[in-house]
């Protein structure tokens, strides 16, 4: 596993990491989450030795990586922000390079080099220069460097930033099918992230942790968990509809949104609403263009706990 106990970072008076403590099991596809600031990035640059932590340590996978640095960092693979790399090299001069100071030596290294070549897709520009290439493609060879060796831990800083809807599909693909014999740790702000390929998820706020749960637990804190969302067409007594729901038994509140076609009826503590708001719509014939039930929005979570939760 990885484990982080009491680590903290100073900068000067900035306290960018607060004492957090967690660890991360094999299987498990940790989203480390938190709006810009929050701590994130540097939370992951002292997993990767990069930058040494002012209080606490960091394991992985037993190894100090303060005082056991070579052993801890053989089993990391890291794709640090914005996919830093040589961009004078060519992509393939790259990934040998990469082979070789993880210790691949002759058809190891060719093999290892051949195989992420093809599941990162990035044959067609194998001759190409780093610096030439799009901000996708470099995202893809630095995930490229960071399997190569094919390690038990991999901390990935944004690994879906700049890349469009089919390479991420690809990029989550690839991160699911790697997730059930390694601990993955996702850094990102991307909320769609979390729910695509997530089964635990870290939020931070002002350098401390917040909350620690499943995505599905988090949506569930939602104040939309199990809401009713009503769309009805542009001749609807809108005011009227509104009133009918907010005498549904097991609604707490109703909200209409400012397009004033949508209206949303939030229920009481784990009260069922949504096939009384049916059975009501159908009785009095409203002109219903869609009827829904929310999940809830992770979304929303995310900003009640970053910018309520997280004042001092």
């Amino acid at each position: 596993m990885i484990k982080a106990e009491g680590l903290t970072k100073h900068y000067g008076a900035l306290k960018a990491v607060d004492g957090i403590s967690f660890k991360v099991e094999p299987g498990e596809v940790l989203g480390f989450l938190g709006p810009n600031g929050a701590g994130k990035t540097t939370t992951m640059r002292m997993f990767a030795g990069f930058v040494p932590p002012s209080a606490g340590h960091a394991e992985i996978c037993g190894y100090s990586i303060s005082t056991q640095a070579r052993e801890a960092k053989s089993r990391l693979g890291y794709l640090p922000e914005g996919a830093p790399s040589y961009g004078e090299m060519a992509v393939g001069e790259f990934l040998d390079f990469i082979a070789a100071i993880r210790g691949l030596r002759g058809s190891a290294a060719r093999n290892s080099v051949e195989e992420v070549i093809d599941r990162l897709n990035i044959r067609d520009v194998v001759k190409q220069k780093i610096e030439t290439l799009s901000k996708g493609f470099k995202r893809r060879v630095g995930l490229a460097q960071a399997i190569i060796h094919d390690p038990p831990v991999l901390i990935l800083d944004e690994p879906t930033d700049g890349l469009d809807p089919n390479q991420k599909h690809e990029v989550r693909q690839l991160i699911a099918d790697m997730s059930a014999n390694k601990i993955i740790v996702i850094s990102t702000h991307i909320l769609e992230e979390v729910d695509a390929v997530c089964n635990r998820a870290i939020i931070i706020a002002n350098g401390r942790i917040l909350a620690d749960e499943t995505p599905e637990a988090l949506i569930n804190r939602s104040r939309y968990h199990n809401a009713v969302s009503v769309k009805l067409g542009r001749d609807a007594d809108m005011e009227a509809i509104a009133t009918a729901l907010g005498k549904v038994s097991g609604v707490a509140q109703v909200e209409t949104a400012s397009d004033g076609r949508v209206v949303t009826a939030f229920p009481q503590a784990d009260a069922q609403i949504l096939t009384a708001i049916g059975d009501l719509a159908g009785a009095q014939a409203w002109p219903l263009e869609q009827l829904q039930l929310e999940s809830g929005r992770l979304d929303e979570v995310f900003r009640t706990i970053t910018t309520t939760e997280a004042r001092p």
